[in-house]
């Protein structure tokens, strides 16, 4: 081995020593010093300097210690050396390299300081890949010019005017190999090698992409004018073309081109709804405001019946933040619920409801589910924009209104009219005390008419004179109490020696401590900033206790209960706008037809007010993309799949709070969801009338029961609080059997076992005999009864008693016996007739799905089938089940059915639970699997997470994350991309890269959650004042009805703005409408009556 002359004490001592002279004594050297030690003093620097080189191992490698290196030129005095101290580089490359050997460590930059962090900055930054290398001495005439990686290389190769070659690996033949190609491809390399198993493609330069992509979008535009992939495909191109502009005139030319494309699209394609939206977008990018909403507008004239049209442009002028006012973005919500509403009533007079309305594909059941998503919408709106008693006046008409119609026929303007005498009376309304619904309320309001006309009919039958009577002496009587209590009120105030009379230089005072100086210079800024955070905090505890309207005629939720109606006149202005009229919500309303539009506006009713409720549709449907996208703060079915990734990625043994959730803070108010629970378990107990024996409903009225209890109640008992409204409930309907179940699944969550399984003896015993519409239902109460074993086995010891009690349960089922409770353990032929009988069940399903007709109890069979597997035979069986049940149903339908969908998130339940007994690659194709069907479920990404933080690195997590943000990028996908990179160390640039990403799409601009987290990432965990100062007004720029957006930016910037600014901030919030139940000066006085 060729090594470098080295010094060494060896070598010293074998190389002949050369004649020593003594120096002449100077006055300065010192006499005591001799050559020996001398000596031993120059070894022991050698020594030092080799410790030191040893030290440095693998952080230094120079050859700053090389005199000479041996050669054809060089004649070592020796014919072999001893390489004492080891050149690591010696063989680093299969031969003697003489340059340095590149050296990586992985340094953690949250461990240094500030000062550190900007050395490590400027070193890096010194030594970048411009500079020259320091090397060059060693380097031949033809290296000197630049490597592979220097800028003029990288310049050259990023060019888009030069072709590039590209060696690409041949694909393997499926010929056998006893077949020789008659001609093979040899390529030879520099060094003389052939390369028979790769073969050269010559790629084509950008502006031979540009004409040959170009001549063939136009050439399939004339031969397929109607196809809109086309159009759509050649508009995308224009905008590859113009990112790679960069003069801004030539990027305006190309987006001409692309608007002049897709108008000559909508030309051909006038009722295509995608080219209209795309061209729309394009002109957004070019026009002004003014322009675009003239655009939209005329559109919308021609289209007044496209449901995703409106909601596009609703975000559009949502967004637009210099013509935003709440009242303008009212009138169109309500020009868009006029306009599809008359479309649907068109559709019902062509006779869609006595032909397709059973069915879900039909336009009339579309178009209605569309309208109650922009209905809901609506709704949401005004909660945001603080007019939280219009959006629950809201929708308390509008359920009233289309479910609880009197069965009259009557047109639409009767129709209307009836119902403001039912809005404008004293009757209850829905979610309060005593309401009946406005069919059963007008009912019994003519049924007290009649009896108040047969008395005066008795009464004046009878005849006699009574005396006189005075009809308004009680009135009169009243007022003058009333005018004596105001006299009352006049004295005491005109008395001086009344101790509450206030100071004469209040305002003053109050203006003063504002920080407002009457007579001083009008630009004076305040100074006092604590004030306005107490004032947002006090706006945000008014905001969640007064979202109840306040009624003028009962006493229900602190109504203006007043015998006269110039006394509510003169109430505050404040209470008069939580009083919700008729004309407040009468441009709103609308009948519907189907019961599936009926069901959603009940599914997003309880959904909105925080109510536990299966997911109500698909989450490949756009309801829930855009219900996702308008939300202000984690739900609960999120945070709870966002806390499960969380505690893997950190640990189970060391589960942190979820970060997120700590960020955006807790809903969880106690009186206010005591007051909206309660409100809740009114309207679901009415609206029951309407959807009679639906378990789904029938849950999420216990729930609510269970948490209106909850909070009121502190004290831990087994004692079931919703009991007495289950057992009230079936009273009324004894055939209820889902009713059963989900009451003894209830009983069965405070581990009253036994109870529970009674109540599903019951009911199973019970179902023989019942009618077929009944018993369709029958396999989802077998499968919650296994299920409820299989749950009570995990948590005991004893786990055989549980799973052999499931294995009878399903043993019924399968084997189509009547049901008898356990008693012991099923036969070996009890078990081979019930396998048999579930498989001809499954069988005889799979012309149904296939047709795409999968219901909940067709998904429980699956369900129970698989579970009776898995007990009796293994969980391979099991996944066995469900993999050959996907495999019924069409690969279009599969992504767009709710049971489908339900059912594979059950799939990946079981999986994970037996994930060690799985090999890594069958379990992440299904999860991959997962991601592709159902890209925007939140148990996809949780279920990712999980897998990969087990077995694969954290790089390649975060490829998978930035692979669906580019493919299916939605709102789900960022917030657990978020989750995972916070709370870890050196992930701040990670974070940031995500939130910018994510904002830079127009879409999620619209985010007001993304926003918040946003802001309170920047001002808790980094720390960075001044970048969340410009978050924030980019925030409000962006979402301006989003007063918990505002808000934010007055708890967590206070020490950032000023008083002036928040002031001026308070103004702007006022002239958008938002609207605001607190004056500062009330926080004001507050304050002075504490000091």
């Amino acid at each position: 081995m060729a090594v470098p002359f080295e010094n060494s004490d060896e070598e010293e001592a074998a190389a002949p020593r050369k004649p020593y002279y003594e120096p002449v004594s100077s006055p300065s050297s010192s006499e005591s010093e001799r050559p020996s030690e001398r000596k031993e003093k120059g070894r022991r620097k050698k020594r030092k300097r080799a410790m030191g080189r040893e030290k440095l191992g693998h952080e230094s490698s120079r050859k700053s210690d090389v005199r000479a290196w041996i050669g054809s030129e060089t004649k070592p005095g020796k014919d072999y050396y001893f390489d004492v101290h080891g050149d690591r580089d010696n063989l680093a490359f299969g031969c003697l390299y003489r340059m340095d050997v590149a050296r990586h460590k992985l340094q953690n930059h949250s461990d240094l300081s500030e000062f550190d962090f900007e050395l490590l900055y400027h070193r890096r930054s010194s030594t970048s890949s411009i500079d020259n290398d320091h090397d060059l001495d060693v380097l031949d005439t033809k290296l000197k010019g630049g490597r592979y990686y220097s800028v003029k290389f990288t310049a050259l190769e990023r060019h888009k005017g030069f072709k590039h070659i590209k060696v690409v690996k041949k694909k393997p033949s499926l010929i056998p190999d006893e077949y020789i190609p008659l001609v093979e491809l040899h390529i030879t390399t520099e060094n003389g090698r052939n390369e028979l198993n790769s073969h050269v493609e010559l790629e084509e330069s950008w502006e031979d992409e540009l004409l040959r992509r170009t001549r063939e979008l136009n050439k399939m535009s004339r031969d397929f004018p109607h196809d809109e992939k086309v159009w759509l495909a050649f508009a995308e191109f224009q905008d590859k073309v113009a990112s790679t502009q960069p003069q801004k005139a030539a990027r305006l030319q190309t987006l001409e081109k692309k608007i002049n494309i897709l108008e000559k699209a909508v030309e051909l394609n006038p009722d295509n709804e995608e080219l209209l939206l795309c061209l729309l977008k394009s002109y957004q990018e070019r026009d002004t405001t003014e322009s675009l909403m003239e655009k939209w507008e005329k559109v919308l004239m021609r289209h007044f019946d496209s449901v995703m049209l409106w909601k596009e442009f609703l975000l559009v002028r949502q967004g637009e933040f210099s013509q935003f006012k709440v009242s303008d973005i009212r009138k169109t919500y309500g020009h868009a619920i006029q306009a599809l509403s008359s479309a649907c009533n068109k559709l019902c007079r062509q006779g869609y409801q006595s032909n397709d309305l059973n069915s879900k594909d039909s336009s009339l059941v579309q178009l209605e589910l569309g309208l109650v998503d922009i209905y809901t919408n609506l709704c949401r709106f005004e909660w945001q924009t603080g007019h939280q008693e219009l959006a629950t006046g809201l929708f308390q008409a509008e359920i009233e209104y289309s479910l609880f119609c009197p069965s009259l026929l009557l047109s639409s303007h009767s129709k209307q009219k009836l119902f403001e005498h039912f809005w404008n009376s004293s009757g209850a309304r829905l979610g309060e005390d005593g309401a009946l619904g406005w069919s059963t309320w007008l009912e019994k309001e003519e049924q007290n008419r009649k009896e108040t006309i047969s008395e005066e009919i008795v009464e004046e039958s009878e005849g006699g004179w009574s005396g006189w009577m005075d009809p308004f002496s009680k009135d009169s009587t009243a007022k003058e109490e009333n005018s004596g209590k105001r006299l009352d009120v006049e004295s005491t105030e005109d008395n001086p020696d009344n101790e509450f009379t206030p100071l004469t230089d209040d305002v003053e005072t109050l203006l003063k401590k504002l920080g407002v100086d009457v007579d001083a210079d009008p630009r004076t800024e305040v100074k006092d900033t604590i004030t306005w955070k107490k004032w947002s905090q006090e706006e945000l505890s008014r905001d969640s206790e007064q979202w109840m309207p306040i009624r003028e005629h009962s006493g229900n939720c602190g109504s203006l209960a007043s015998p006269y109606p110039e006394d509510i006149q003169d109430m505050d202005r404040d209470q008069l706008s939580r009083v919700i009229l008729f004309e407040d919500v009468n441009q709103y309303l609308f009948s519907l037809c189907s019961n599936e539009a009926r069901y959603s506006l009940i599914s997003q009713f309880i959904e909105f007010f925080g109510g536990k409720i299966p997911r109500w549709t698909c989450t490949n449907n756009a309801s829930w993309l855009e219900k996702v996208l308008s939300l202000e703060s984690l739900e609960d079915s999120i945070s709870e799949d966002l806390r499960d990734a969380s505690n893997v990625c950190n640990g189970a043994e060391h589960p942190v709070p979820m970060v997120l959730e700590s960020l955006l803070g807790s809903n969880s108010d106690i009186s206010r969801n005591t007051s909206i629970m309660v409100f809740l378990r009114n309207a679901i107990l009415l609206c029951l009338n309407a959807f009679p024996r639906n378990h789904i409903l029938e849950e999420a009225l216990i729930t609510v029961e269970e948490l209106s209890f909850s909070q009121t109640s502190t004290s831990i008992s087994s004692t079931k609080p919703s009991r007495a409204l289950a057992k009230s409930l079936l009273k009324k309907d004894r055939q209820d059997l889902l009713l059963c179940g989900v009451y003894a699944r209830s009983e069965a969550a405070y581990g009253n076992i036994d109870i529970a399984r009674k109540i599903f003896d019951m009911a199973l015993s019970s179902a023989n005999g019942l009618p077929m519409e009944l018993m369709e239902h029958i396999p989802l109460l077998y499968l919650w009864y296994a299920e409820m074993e299989m749950a009570a086995c995990n948590s005991s010891s004893n786990a055989g008693q549980f799973s052999q009690r499931a294995v009878h349960i399903l043993s019924c089922l399968g084997g189509k016996l009547k049901y008898s409770p356990f008693t012991a353990e099923p036969s070996g032929l009890d078990i081979l007739r019930a396998r048999q009988g579930f498989k001809e069940q499954v069988k005889n399903m799979r012309s149904a799905w296939a047709h795409g007709d999968v219901k909940e109890s067709s998904v429980a069979l699956i369900r129970s089938a698989s579970l009776f597997e898995l007990l009796t035979t293994g969980w391979s069986a099991g996944i066995q089940i469900i993999k050959e049940a996907f495999s019924m149903a069409l690969p279009e339908r599969r992504s767009h059915s709710l049971q489908l969908e339900s059912l594979w998130m059950h799939y990946l339940r079981t999986l994970k639970k037996y994930i060690k007994q799985l090999k890594f690659s069958g379990v992440w194709e299904v999860v991959a699997q997962s991601l592709q069907m159902y890209p925007y479920n939140p148990k996809s990404f949780s279920t990712m997470v999980e897998v990969s933080c087990l077995f694969t690195a954290r790089h390649k997590v975060r490829q998978l994350f930035d692979e669906y943000m580019q493919r299916k990028p939605s709102v789900i996908v960022w917030l657990f991309a978020l989750a995972f990179e916070l709370g870890k160390p050196g992930t701040e640039h990670r974070v940031h890269g995500l939130f910018e990403k994510a904002l830079a799409i127009d879409k999620f601009q619209k985010s007001a959650l993304l926003w918040r987290c946003y802001l309170a990432y920047e001002t808790d965990i980094a720390c960075n004042p001044s970048a969340a100062r410009r978050i924030f007004f980019r925030a409000i720029h962006a979402c301006p009805w989003s007063k918990r957006l505002w808000l934010d930016g007055f708890q967590k910037l206070s020490s950032i703005l000023s008083a002036k600014e928040l002031s001026d901030l308070q103004e702007v919030m006022r002239d958008k409408e938002i609207h605001l139940r607190t004056d500062i000066y009330e926080i004001l006085l507050q304050d002075e009556m504490e000091v």
